[in-house]
C-alpha cells in the first residue's frame, strides 16, 4: 500500500482542449478516494493518468515516494478494476485470478495458496473452475476485484465498477467493496458518477466539473458545508433546494429572506447575524436548505423551526418518507415527510423550515457566501 500525492496536475490535448486543470490531491496510506463528477469531468481521464494510461501534461503524481509521470503502468504497482470486467473468457476464474501472478512468475504452488485466500475472502471459491460466460454480473465482477487482489499491489484503481449492475446487485456489490476496504485496509482510487457510491464508501471525496476539483472533504463535511452550487446539488439525494431571493435586514441585528408563496408575500429569519453578510444585504442570492430541514410538524422533534403553509404541488412516496414538493419563489421545493402526515396534490400543509444547516450562495458565481 501507499499514500498518492497529485500535485499542479494538468492534461491538454494536442487540440489545445484542457480537460484537468491545476488537480491537487493527496491520500494517506490506506485511505479511500472517490473521484466523483459528472460525463465530461475529467475523472476518468484523472484514474487514466494515475494508472500511466494517459500522459502528464504539466504537474506531478506520486504513488508512495516515487514520482511516476515516465513510469509504465507495469512499474507502477497499481491493480485496476474496470467496469467492463475484462475477464478473459477462454480461462476459468481460477486461471484469471492468477493470470498477473503468472505473469509476475510466483511459483505455482505460491499462485495455488493466493487464489484460494482470495476466492475465500471474496466467497467465490465455488466458482473457481467456471468460466466467465457461466457468471452473473455481481460474480464476474468478484473474479475482476479478485485478479486485482491477487497481486498485492500499492494502490488499486476503480473506474465505475458497478455501471453495468442492476440496482438490488450495485448496493450488495457496494457493501461488498466497502468490506474488502476494511479487511485489506488498502488505498483505492474510485470513480463513479454516482453520489450515493461517493457518499457511501469514500473516506474522502473529490467532486469534479470541467476538469476541476470543486471541493475535497470527508462525505459529511461536503454534505454539510458545500463549497458552491454545484457541490450542494450533486451531493444528495434528492439534492439541496436551491430558492431565489432577496436577503434582508430583520431590523434587529438579523437577517431574513423575502418569499412569495403562492401570492403570499412571508419571509424566514435566517441563522445569520447582519455583520456576517453585510455587503450581501439587498441582493438577490440562493438560500440551500435541505430537504430533510423541511419536514411536517410532528416529524420536527420540537426542532427550531419556522413554519409556512404551502400548497401541495406533487408527492413522491419512498416508503419510510413521502417527498412533498412545493413551489416558493417560482422554485420547486422538496420536503421530506412522515408518510402519514403528507396531504394531497392541491392542498395546503403546514410544513416546518429548520434553517440551523442553511447554506448561502452568491447567485452570480455560486460560491457560498456563508
Amino acid at each position: 500500500m501507499a499514500a498518492l500525492t497529485i500535485k499542479n496536475v494538468r492534461k491538454v490535448y494536442n487540440n489545445g482542449v484542457e480537460v484537468l486543470k491545476d488537480i491537487n490531491i493527496e491520500i494517506k496510506d490506506g485511505q479511500f478516494l472517490i473521484l466523483v463528477g459528472g460525463s465530461g469531468s475529467g475523472k476518468s481521464t484523472l484514474l487514466n493518468m494515475i494508472a500511466g494510461l494517459e500522459s502528464v501534461t504539466a504537474g506531478e503524481i506520486k504513488i508512495g515516494e516515487r514520482v511516476v509521470n515516465e513510469l509504465p503502468p507495469k512499474d507502477r504497482d497499481i491493480a485496476m478494476v474496470f467496469q467492463s470486467y475484462a475477464l478473459y473468457p477462454s480461462m476459468t476464474v481460477r486461471e484469471n485470478i492468477a493470470f498477473g501472478l503468472g505473469v509476475k512468475k510466483v511459483p505455482k504452488a505460491e499462485q495455488e495458496q493466493i487464489v484460494a485466500r482470495v476466492a475465500e475472502t471474496l466467497q467465490i471459491t465455488h466458482l473457481l473452475d467456471r468460466r466467465p460466460a457461466q457468471l452473473s454480473g455481481g460474480q464476474r465482477q468478484r473474479v475482476a476485484m479478485g485478479r486485482a487482489i491477487s497481486r498485492k499491489p500499492s494502490l488499486f484503481l476503480f473506474d465505475e465498477p458497478l455501471s453495468n449492475l442492476d440496482a438490488k446487485l450495485r448496493v450488495e456489490m457496494r457493501a461488498e467493496i466497502k468490506l474488502l476496504h476494511q479487511r485489506l485496509k488498502t488505498t483505492i482510487v474510485y470513480v463513479t458518477h454516482d453520489q450515493i457510491e461517493a457518499m457511501t464508501l469514500g473516506d474522502l471525496i473529490a467532486v469534479m466539473k470541467d476538469g476541476v476539483v470543486q471541493q475535497l472533504g470527508t462525505p459529511q463535511e461536503i454534505y454539510d458545508n458545500p463549497a458552491n452550487l454545484f457541490v450542494a446539488g450533486f451531493i444528495g439525494s434528492p439534492s439541496m433546494n436551491f430558492i431565489h431571493c432577496k436577503l434582508e435586514s430583520d431590523g434587529a441585528g438579523g437577517v431574513q429572506v423575502g418569499l412569495d408563496n403562492e401570492g403570499q408575500a412571508m419571509s424566514l429569519k435566517l441563522p445569520f447575524d447582519a455583520a456576517s453578510v453585510q455587503q450581501k444585504i439587498g441582493q438577490q442570492v440562493v438560500l440551500g436548505v435541505r430537504p430533510e430541514q423541511i419536514t411536517d410538524l410532528s416529524s420536527a422533534h420540537g426542532a427550531s423551526g419556522q413554519t409556512l403553509n404551502c400548497k401541495v404541488e406533487m408527492t413522491e412516496p419512498t416508503g419510510p418518507d413521502t417527498l412533498v414538493i412545493t413551489r416558493i419563489n417560482g422554485s420547486n421545493v422538496t420536503c421530506r415527510t412522515h408518510p402519514r402526515e403528507a396531504v394531497a396534490v392541491g392542498q395546503t400543509m403546514a410544513l416546518s423550515f429548520n434553517l440551523s444547516k442553511a447554506a448561502l450562495f452568491d447567485s452570480a458565481s455560486g460560491e457560498r457566501i456563508i
